[in-house]
């Protein structure tokens, strides 16, 4: 039985023993954007470790390269790096063929490619909201039109598109990064009633408040302490929380679920007092 150990927002190890056989995804590649850094890059760590090889994708080639290298190195499993920039199809196509040529398949796509930043509505520009759905949105899309295109198709397969549950309510200074992941929630549902009947299962993963992450590094002082107090599991999730959840939903015990996105946040939005003036208040102490 295999085991990670990860430092939660407290600096307390969490211990995660994977109920998993080591080899269940052995021989299986997926195809993972946004995969060099972050919750992505977890997620491939967790893949790779059950036996699957990987390409990870995304715009920064040196960072790519790096995180390849350690992937490979900590987990004896192949990962091809290729740069793409999810916005256009021709850069996704010649790495979806790269990858192709490389592994001969696709078994699973995980799009994690996303953007964000806080920002009230009435003072974020017309391009910044259209970047970001662009990335999020349009950029799940287009990665997902051409694996299905060059592989799936024709083979099946698994997409996971990773989400959030911002769109749940109505988050503050998160206008454009709600509005782009309700429509990956959509997507999800759409391709899922589509494309089941030929193989290919569409689920979504959305993650609440993550440790470690880039949006929360962002805030000051015991921020992170106080959001924690809100959910009911009184804890921030870790990046492991989410890679483990996108493990099963890949596995044959899932393959009854499509369709579904899965809320991976220990309870948070059913009781988090993510109001205008709280976020406000929280800001001013940034």
């Amino acid at each position: 039985m295999s085991h990670s150990n990860i430092i939660n927002a407290f600096g307390k190890a969490d211990v995660y023993h994977s109920c998993f056989n080591p080899n269940i995804l052995r021989g299986k590649v997926a195809f993972v954007t946004g995969g060099g850094s972050g919750i992505c890059y977890s997620i491939c760590e967790v893949l790779m470790r059950h036996g699957c090889k990987t390409v990870i994708a995304s715009r920064k080639k040196d960072r790519l390269e790096k995180a390849a290298a350690e992937l490979s190195r900590i987990t004896s499993q192949e990962c091809l790096p290729v740069v793409l920039d999810v916005r256009k199809p021709t850069e996704i196509m010649a790495a979806v063929d790269a990858a192709l040529s490389r592994f001969g398949k696709i078994d699973f796509l995980i799009n994690g490619a996303a953007g964000n930043f806080l920002c009230p509505a009435a003072s974020m520009s017309f391009n910044a909201f259209k970047t970001v759905m662009e990335i999020d949105a349009q950029g799940t899309f287009n990665v997902t039109k051409v694996v299905f295109d060059k592989f799936m198709k024709d083979n099946g397969g698994v997409i996971v598109n990773i989400s959030a549950t911002l769109p749940i309510r109505g988050t503050p200074f998160q206008a454009h990064a709600s509005s782009a992941k309700a429509a990956i929630d959509t997507l999800t549902k759409c391709l899922a009633s589509e494309w089941g009947q030929i193989g290919v299962r569409v689920v979504g993963v959305a993650p609440g408040p993550i440790a470690e992450t880039e949006g929360m590094t962002r805030l000051a002082g015991n921020m992170q302490e106080v959001i924690s107090q809100n959910i009911p599991l009184l804890k921030l999730g870790n990046k492991l929380d989410i890679a483990y959840a996108v493990l099963y939903l890949l596995t044959p015990v899932a393959s009854y679920i499509t369709g579904h996105t899965m809320i991976v946040d220990g309870g948070d939005w059913m009781t988090s007092n993510h109001t205008f003036s709280m976020m406000t208040a929280r800001q001013s102490k940034l």
